[in-house]
């Protein structure tokens, strides 16, 4: 039998669709940090990645129930990736450095629930995007008295990922880990399927990067991506949270 207890149950249900994800090689050094307890960093290829993802949140559901104004939504976040060995073998996960979201209530549900560094700012999205032919896609937020953005340009069909490739590397990864006020981490699990994924002609990301996350990110950050990528995305599930590890030293 195994040692892992029942899966928990589902807090969010949505579907997230049309992820623009930046991806940029950091030293280790930046990220280490800000891993949570229980948890190492991962990486690809000896990359150590951090990625910027705008997308759309759509049919929002908290607990299985519709919030209104707040079902469809931009998101963007600044991620990495981390690692930690269940009783299946190794979780690949993410760490989130900070989310955006453009409603108050939501990035207060999110810090609650899961310790989980969201803000609210004014957000705008366009996205011109076929399955089939591609197109572009732009993610706006409001910081600092002006209009940033991540936008990301495709061309042709998504086509489906290849195993052990970098594009795997960054969209399989189907846990969460918080970092908790007292240092335990909380993990959550994320389920969907595996997604269609577009290598991005073309990406950028216009904003101050130093003063939205810190110099050692302005850093990181400056400069085209290592590499960008579009996902055509899906219905998700993210499962209530569980400690792995307690804290208050």
């Amino acid at each position: 039998m195994s040692d892992e207890p029942a899966p928990a149950p589902p807090f969010l249900t949505a579907q997230w669709r049309w992820l623009a994800m930046l991806n940029y090689a950091c030293d280790p050094a930046l990220l280490r940090p800000l891993v949570p307890a229980g948890t190492e960093l991962d990486a690809w290829e000896g990359v150590t990645y951090a990625s910027v993802v705008g997308f759309m949140f759509l049919d929002t559901r908290v607990l299985g129930i519709p919030i209104p104004f707040h079902r469809d939504f931009e998101e963007l976040n600044l991620r990495f990736y981390v690692r930690r060995r269940g009783p299946e073998g190794w979780r690949r996960g993410v760490v989130f450095v900070k989310e955006i979201v453009p409603r108050f209530t939501i990035a207060a549900v999110a810090r609650v629930v899961y310790n989980e560094n969201y803000v609210a700012l004014p957000m705008r999205h366009r996205v011109h995007l076929s399955a089939r032919t591609g197109g572009s896609l732009e993610y706006g937020w409001r910081f600092g008295g002006r209009w940033c953005a991540v936008r990301a340009d495709v061309r042709g069909p998504a086509g489906p990922l290849v195993e052990g490739s970098e594009p795997e590397f960054i969209t399989e990864h189907y846990w969460g880990y918080a970092r908790q006020r007292d240092g335990g981490t909380v993990e959550y699990r994320v389920e969907h399927p595996r997604w269609n994924v577009w290598r991005a002609e073309s990406a950028s990301l216009d904003c101050d990067v130093a003063a939205l996350y810190g110099r050692g990110f302005g850093e990181c950050l400056a400069g085209p991506p290592r590499s960008a990528l579009v996902a055509d995305g899906s219905n998700v599930v993210v499962r209530r949270g569980r400690r792995i590890h307690g804290g208050g030293g």
